[in-house]
């Protein structure tokens, strides 16, 4: 350690502070520097511990502390949420794990899901995933958060990474701050300042719809969507194969396949900047689920994205989440510092796995 003539120049670093304790001990804290009325104060893990300056042996900077990872539990919550808040058209239960199939559109909505005990040996599981794949005419692939036991078991019985797959084999999950992503909103972003004196959305306004419109679609896709996109994106705008009646707006319908427990409420949002740029939030319990952020070409680094991702997290704040949670591909580095900028962290990751033939 340094000896401390003037700490001053690490205050809002993380340091280790040596001191002296009333006794005459040594001790040692760290964690962030800061200043209080003369004193020094560094905020450790356990609390804020104040220092006299006469106390003070030395300091020094230390590296960040290393990330915790996650726990099993708590990555399998997250991929729970993400999967209800997008949801396929069978998803049908395998013990803890979910098979899904919504005709070929994203990986997510096309793969089993494997997290937990799927209620028989994996081998047998995967024998499952492969006939369930052949019974809707889809890709065998497992979804796994990368590391887990889950993931490992599937590797060892032979499925690699299913490194071809287009819209990237290898997910970075990220969440974020609700509060955080929302304060990034500007002041007429927020209703009722984005409408003119006739009570009109201006041009420029962030709108936000309970169910997409063709300007939404145009953008997002680029195109009129498929019976498949549309049930995946727009699940208030079908029915549930029982032949019941669609859901309110807003509001998922059951999957279309029993699952081992009801479906939860998914409330969900379609923001637009006609002709610039839209997004999709579903919220579900206290998470809201990010995704089609897209901006068209001319109109990105302007802050429309920045825009939409705010009153996106803003109208989910109001329906009762905490959390956003965002699943973006590894080899997207544009779209991963975006969200870094805005305070998202990495929470865990996901990979794809196939059988080694279709590898």
């Amino acid at each position: 350690m340094r000896t401390v003539d003037g700490p001053d120049d690490l205050v809002g670093r993380r340091v280790a502070l040596r001191h002296r304790l009333g006794s005459g001990l040594l001790t040692d804290a760290v964690g962030e520097l800061a200043t209080d009325d003369g004193a020094l104060v560094v905020h450790t893990r356990r609390g804020a511990v104040r220092v006299a300056r006469a106390d003070v042996v030395a300091v020094r900077a230390v590296p960040p502390p290393v990330p915790r990872r996650a726990s099993w539990a708590a990555v399998a919550r997250v991929e729970n949420l993400c999967a209800d808040a997008w949801p396929a058209r069978v998803d049908r239960p395998l013990g803890a794990w979910r098979l899904r199939a919504t005709g070929g559109f994203t990986g997510r909505a096309n793969a089993a899901l494997a997290i937990g005990d799927p209620g028989i040996p994996v081998p047998a599981a995967l024998e499952v995933v492969r006939a369930f794949a052949d019974e809707h005419g889809v890709a065998p692939r497992v979804h796994a958060p990368v590391g887990s036991p889950w993931d490992r078991a599937v590797e060892r019985e032979g499925w690699v990474l299913d490194a071809g797959h287009e819209a990237g084999a290898e997910v970075a999950v990220l969440v974020a701050d609700v509060d955080r992503l929302a304060a990034a909103a500007p002041h007429d972003d927020i209703a009722p300042q984005n409408h003119d004196a006739d009570g009109r959305p201006r041009a420029d306004a962030v709108v936000l719809a309970d169910r997409p419109d063709a300007a939404w679609w145009a953008l997002s896709l680029g195109r009129d969507p498929t019976p498949d996109e549309r049930w995946v994106l727009d699940p208030a705008g079908h029915v549930d194969v029982g032949g019941a009646a669609p859901a309110t707006a807003g509001t998922t319908p059951g999957p279309g396949a029993a699952r081992a427990t009801a479906a939860p409420e998914v409330r969900i949002a379609f923001g637009n900047v006609p002709g610039t740029g839209v997004i999709r939030a579903a919220v579900v319990g206290d998470h809201a689920h990010l995704s089609r952020l897209a901006v068209r070409p001319q109109s990105r680094r302007t802050g429309v994205g920045t825009r939409l991702t705010a009153v996106a997290a803003a109208w989910a704040r109001e329906q009762g989440a905490r959390w956003a949670v965002l699943q973006v591909a590894l080899h997207n580095t544009a779209a991963r510092a975006f969200y870094d900028a805005l305070g998202a962290t990495e929470h865990h990751r996901y990979r794809y796995l196939v059988p080694p033939e279709r590898a």
